[in-house]
């Protein structure tokens, strides 16, 4: 028999109505005996849901924001609470009040964590029919940035069934984020701060195609994607800033030595200092400010190097067989840039992708996948 007495379940509502007392009745008749339950603001004409299921269960401890803070505000007043009056236990579980998560599957994934003391995602399966077209987009357009940009392989990203263990929640309450995006950053949060995982497959409900969400499809959508293509951002950034200082620097010692050296020296000694100073530049960027990673330097650096010269013979091999490949003359100033430029953007998300997934890889990854 599943003890869930060490279990607190997790429920931030927003303007409910009566599925709010179905999902409670649900997690009660499932044996969950503590549920920290959050009014984020609601009109008052709903508020009488929240003193009701209060008055009538004592399992139910009754929190209030008294304006709308949003869901990631919430559920970080909820883990505070929990942090502060709850120290022998185990966990949390976070629900939705829309009943869109069977208390069965909240029980499958408690006990998945308290087995293995991993972090779990309850996912759903989103190739089934009942699933509403924008939702279904949605997920295989957030999952495949997840996957090309962060390194993340997550099935469901939009989930708010997540069974998380006290360990892990003492850094997760710190992460940024009052509304939507704060689940997002949970996510991210998993790969930097190398808390381990699993996903439990769940049923897939939808009640008239979630018409009652209350994500906003354009302002909670930015939020959600900057915060995921924010480490495809600073390596940009990072990247520009390296070419600048490879210019400055190749122009610098040009000057200082036009009177010292001449002829190759004179190209060759520039161009050495300005290209290994640049180099570490962008190396020490992209390890702490861009993919912020706790891999070894001295190892990173040697698979940084190992990149680079593949790399730069890639450039020079592809740029000169497209041109000899459309036959592509000197005098073909504007074409030969056009190649040029695409050739190195194409490279660019190569070395991103690389560096990523390699070179500034995390040791001791422990993410598992388990999925039932």
């Amino acid at each position: 028999m599943l003890d869930l007495s060490k279990i607190s379940v997790v429920l931030p509502s927003l303007d409910p109505d009566e599925k709010l007392t179905a999902v409670i009745d649900g997690l009660l008749e499932y044996g969950f005996t503590d549920i920290i339950l959050i009014n984020d603001g609601s009109k008052p004409e709903n508020l009488h849901y929240f003193t009701e299921a209060a008055e009538l269960h004592p399992e139910i401890h009754l929190l209030h924001h008294p304006v709308n803070l949003g869901k990631g505000a919430a559920l970080k007043t909820a883990f505070r609470w929990y942090l502060e009056n709850r120290p022998d236990g185990l966990g949390v579980v976070t629900v939705d009040g829309d009943n869109q998560h069977h208390p069965e599957d909240t029980r499958n994934c408690v006990e998945q964590m308290i087995k293995t003391n991993h972090l779990v995602l309850g996912v759903r399966d989103f190739s089934q029919p009942q699933v509403p077209p924008r939702s279904r987009m949605g997920n295989r357009i957030t999952c495949g940035v997840f996957r090309v940009f962060c390194g993340l392989r997550i099935s469901d990203t939009q989930t708010g069934l997540r069974a998380i263990p006290t360990e892990a929640m003492k850094t997760l309450v710190n992460v940024k984020g009052d509304r939507f995006e704060y689940e997002t950053n949970m996510l991210l949060a998993l790969k930097e701060y190398d808390i381990p995982w699993d996903e439990v497959k769940i049923r897939t409900v939808y009640i008239e195609e979630n018409k009652s969400s209350h994500f906003r499809t354009v302002r909670d959508s930015w939020r959600i994607y900057k915060l995921i293509l924010a480490h495809f951002f600073r390596y940009t950034i990072s990247s520009i800033l390296s070419a600048l200082a490879d210019e400055g620097l190749f122009t610098l010692l040009t000057l200082m030595l036009k009177n010292v050296c001449t002829g190759f020296m004179l190209t060759a000694i520039p161009t050495v200092g300005a290209r290994v100073f640049s180099s570490l530049l962008n190396f020490f960027m992209n390890q702490k400010l861009v993919f912020k990673s706790n891999c070894s330097t001295g190892k990173a650096l040697l698979r940084y190097y190992a990149l680079a010269v593949p790399m730069l013979l890639m450039q020079l091999l592809c740029t000169h067989g497209l041109y000899l490949l459309l036959n592509i003359g000197a005098n073909q100033v504007t074409l030969r840039s056009v190649i040029y430029a695409i050739v190195m953007v194409i490279l660019f998300m190569v070395s991103y992708l690389v560096q990523q997934r390699w070179v500034f890889a995390y040791k001791n990854n422990t993410h598992n996948r388990e999925v039932k």
